[in-house]
C-alpha cells in the first residue's frame, strides 16, 4: 500500500506541475517539459489537461488507493505506448525527443509493474 501512496504523491507533483504549465503557460511548457523537442500547438493544452486528470486521480488515490489503480494502469499503457513508438523511434532515427520524459518514462514504466496489485484487478 505505501508503494501505491508513493506513485500517487509522484503523480500528485509531477501531474499538478505539467498540468499547470501545459494549460496555463503552453510556450514556457515547450522549453520546460518538453525540452524543446516539439514546436508549440494547441495540443500542448490537451495534453495539460490530460494530466489534470491524472493528478485529480492521484489525490483521490491517496484516499482510495486499491480502486484508482486503473488510473496507474492507463500510464502504464501510454507511457509503454508513448516509449515504443514515439521514444525508440526517435532514438534510432536520431531525432528529438523529450530526453528528460523519456527517462521518467522508463523508470515508471519498470517500478509500476511491482506496485500494482494485480490479483485485486482480476479478482
Amino acid at each position: 500500500m505505501i508503494g501505491l501512496h508513493l506513485f500517487y504523491a509522484a503523480n500528485i507533483v509531477v501531474a499538478g506541475w505539467i498540468s499547470i504549465s501545459c494549460m496555463f503557460y503552453p510556450i514556457k511548457a515547450v522549453s520546460t517539459v518538453f525540452y524543446n523537442a516539439f514546436a508549440y500547438s494547441d495540443a500542448i493544452r490537451l495534453v495539460g489537461a490530460l494530466w489534470a486528470g491524472i493528478f485529480v486521480l492521484s489525490v483521490l488515490g491517496m484516499f482510495f488507493p486499491k480502486k484508482m489503480v486503473p488510473v496507474l494502469l492507463f500510464q502504464l499503457i501510454y507511457k509503454g505506448l508513448w516509449l515504443v513508438v514515439v521514444a525508440i523511434p526517435a532514438i534510432i532515427g536520431k531525432k528529438e525527443y523529450p530526453e528528460g520524459m523519456a527517462v521518467f518514462f522508463v523508470i515508471w514504466c519498470l517500478l509500476l509493474p511491482f506496485v500494482i496489485p494485480w490479483k485485486d484487478i482480476f479478482l
